[in-house]
């Protein structure tokens, strides 16, 4: 290819949403977490390794009874509250800038629980809604945890 000599119409997404295919028989609930396994298939947040978090589900999804691919969801990325572990385990103002763990799809730990959980994303606040995690699959926090 050469260098461009006029104007081109590149394709663009703007980086905040995708659609993305549904693991077999999981059933996505709006507003939880969503991770993508080892086969590249989205599905709710668990305690397992392997995941890449994704973002959030923004939408309710059922492939209970599909195959690996047989739905699509929309899946968020960004800042999202989730339900603090408890314990040694709960994370606190001090963890701002830290990665944090997948508990479940709607709960997050500081740690990985002797290499048990996967990274949910960054700390990124504490609050009375809960933890604030900035959860995207292109800022490198899988390969840094």
């Amino acid at each position: 290819m050469t260098a461009a000599t006029k104007n081109r119409n590149t394709p663009h997404r703007l980086g905040l949403s995708r659609g993305l295919l549904v693991a077999a028989a999981a059933e996505c609930f709006a507003g939880t977490i969503a991770v993508i396994n080892g086969d590249g298939y989205t599905e709710p947040g668990t305690t397992a390794t392997g995941l890449t978090a994704a973002g959030v589900f923004s939408h309710y999804q059922d492939n209970t009874d599909g195959a690996d691919g047989d739905e699509v969801v929309e899946v968020e990325r960004g800042n999202f509250a989730f339900e603090n572990s408890s314990g040694a385990d709960e994370i606190t103002r001090a963890d701002i800038g830290k990665v944090c763990y997948i508990v479940d799809d709607q709960t997050v730990a500081k740690t990985a629980d002797t290499d048990t959980r996967s990274p949910a994303g960054i700390v990124d606040d504490v609050d009375d809604a809960g933890v604030w995690v900035n959860i995207d699959p292109t800022n490198g926090v899988a390969a840094s945890a």
